[in-house]
């Protein structure tokens, strides 16, 4: 496992953020001690266990994927740590906002994948780096369990064409993959202890292969913007404070959930999730399940 890059009191040093838009990506940083991570993942796998039968208006896994702030107290705790916005506010700047989170879960012993891709292909956000996105280990990310693989100044590229795979294996909504050849020694493999982040740019290239362990792969993606950025392609976006103040005015700003999937959370859930679709699911030639009416499980 790399070495933890040492924070000046929670926050990156300038060398450590001329690292990052350098290489379009930072790791590893600690943020949450291994017992912290182990609380929140036995947290998450109660919440499975307590809802996954439960008469939900969407299967438990697409409110783990899609804003899972947005429905989960658990998921708006962690976005708005205060260790891990101290990290964040070194790219972004002291105004934080999160516009989406989500558990990233491979169960052990599977073939699912997640395809090289740039994550701002299908946002509506554009080629923008007013966002970053803080992915947390809660179990061991490792070669064996299908860490993430970035590509080292693939940022600087503009939005590549992407192809819609729809793989059944694919964790992605659609199954995007980038449309060009990626060597594996082009790769940094990115391998992280629970409780440690890893920061990338939007435009990074990056995937990850399967889960051959013997333990899920549990992850905790939080897409944090600051107020500069705005939505070009849906009518409407939302987005939760933070940090700091907007006064942009470009998102449509709301509250932490104050209790697991309650009607009121479930009512604005639905909402943001409508809303957001149109530039989600955009030019997809197939149904996209997550953003769909009745999405399906992934």
């Amino acid at each position: 496992m790399p070495t933890p890059l040492p924070l000046d009191n929670g926050h990156l040093t300038t060398e450590q953020t001329a690292q990052y838009w350098r290489d379009g990506y930072l790791f590893p940083l600690d943020v949450f001690t291994p017992e912290e991570a182990a609380g929140y993942r036995a947290e998450l796998q109660e919440i499975e266990q307590d809802w996954r039968t439960a008469d939900l208006p969407q299967p438990i896994n697409t409110y783990k994927r899609v804003n899972a702030h947005c429905i989960l107290p658990l998921a708006a705790r962690l976005a708005q740590d205060k260790r891990v916005l101290d990290a964040v506010q070194g790219i972004l700047g002291p105004d934080l906002m999160i516009w989406s989170a989500e558990f990233f879960i491979k169960e052990p012993n599977t073939t699912q994948i997640v395809g090289m891709h740039q994550d701002l292909t299908y946002w509506g956000l554009g080629e923008t780096s007013d966002q970053v996105t803080a992915w947390i280990a809660l179990s061991p990310a490792t070669i064996a369990s299908g860490c993430m693989d970035f590509v080292a100044g693939s940022h600087k590229n503009p939005i590549m064409p992407h192809t819609d795979t729809f793989s059944e294996t694919n964790l992605l909504s659609r199954g995007q993959e980038i449309a060009v050849d990626v060597a594996d020694d082009d790769k940094t493999h990115i391998e992280l202890q629970p409780g440690q982040m890893s920061l990338h740019h939007g435009l990074t290239f990056h995937g990850s292969g399967p889960n051959t362990s013997d333990d899920r792969r549990i992850g905790f993606a939080i897409r944090y913007l600051n107020p500069n950025a705005r939505q070009e392609v849906a009518d409407r976006d939302y987005a939760m404070m933070a940090r700091g103040v907007d006064f942009s005015g470009n998102f449509i700003h709301y509250m932490p959930p104050t209790a697991d999937f309650s009607p009121e959370s479930l009512r604005l859930y639905e909402k943001i999730r409508a809303d957001q679709a149109k530039a989600l699911a955009q030019g997809a030639s197939d149904n996209v399940s997550l953003y769909s009416k009745n999405a399906a499980a992934s």
